[in-house]
Parts: structure tokens; sequence; C-alpha cells
């Protein structure tokens, strides 16, 4: 009876059926272009760009980035102002950030200065010092009147509903 059992999971267990079987095509990641900038880098002045950006040094000034994600690595420190889609903050930012996506402070990351997003993530052990404005998707960061704020707030809470 065990070996018929042990003979029928060799049928079935076929390369095809096995679902860890090796298959060469996929691939774990797909490569992305991004831009590190190393921990014994100093940057002073602005940084643009269209590439996501790893920073694992020091950077003074502007960062804008309007399309791509911007990291501050373990040993990252900035000081300066940041302008991206999305900004991953595990090391120390010291300025405003302002982002069209989401904000991800994780557990070792330090940020003082303002925060604008859509979306944001704080961990357990982050430290935050500064004020947070967490906007809708379709609002603008300045709008001059006050009913045209309302509109999109129903909008917002009528599309996360669907």
């Amino acid at each position: 009876m065990l070996q018929s059992s042990d003979n029928s999971f060799l049928k079935s267990g076929s390369p095809a059926s096995n679902p860890n079987t090796f298959n060469p095509v996929k691939t774990v990641t797909a490569p992305v272009d991004q831009a590190t900038i190393g921990r014994t880098l100093v940057i002073k002045g602005e940084i643009t760009g269209s590439e996501s950006l790893y920073i694992d040094g020091r950077i003074e000034g502007k960062i804008m980035m309007p399309e791509s994600r911007v990291t501050i690595g373990r040993n990252g420190k900035v000081d300066a102002s940041i302008q991206a889609k999305e900004v991953v903050v595990m090391g120390k930012v010291n300025g405003n950030i302002e982002c069209s996506d989401r904000v991800d402070i994780r557990a070792e990351g330090a940020v003082s200065g303002d925060i604008s997003t859509v979306r944001i993530s704080v961990e357990d052990g982050a430290a935050l010092k500064g004020g947070i404005q967490v906007r809708s998707e379709g609002k603008h960061k300045h709008q001059d009147n006050q009913p045209k704020q309302d509109q999109p707030k129903a909008l917002a809470a009528t599309a996360g509903n669907a």
C-alpha cells in the first residue's frame, strides 16, 4: 500500500505539475533603472532626473525626481527638500518632502520636516518631527476655492467604496 501511494505521488509530481520546479523563463525581479549614491559620496546642489535614486551617502540641497522613487538608505543623510513620486526613508532626512504617491518611513528612519503626500506609512520606531498633509489623489497642492476642496473628498470616498 505504501509503495502504490509513493508511485502515484511520483506520477502526479511530474515536472509540469510540480509548482517548485525550476523554470528558467521567469526572473525574480525585472531590471530597474536606479542611480546609487554610495556611502562615501557627498553631493551639494540640485539633483534632478527620471530614474529611481538610492542614497546611501550625504546630500545637501534639493532633490527633484517627480516621476521616480527616492530611497534614503540606512547610511544616508539628506539635508534637502525632496520632491518625488515615492520616498522611502531608512536613514535621516532633514527637509520637507512632497510626494505625488507615498512616503514610507521605516523603523530605523528619521524625518525632520514637513511632509505632503497622498499616502504615508510610519513604522514603529521611526522618528518624525514636523507637519503632515495627507491629500486626496485628485487634489492639487494649492486650491483657492473652498467648495472645490469638498467635492474631491466626496469623490474619493465614493471611489474607495467601489
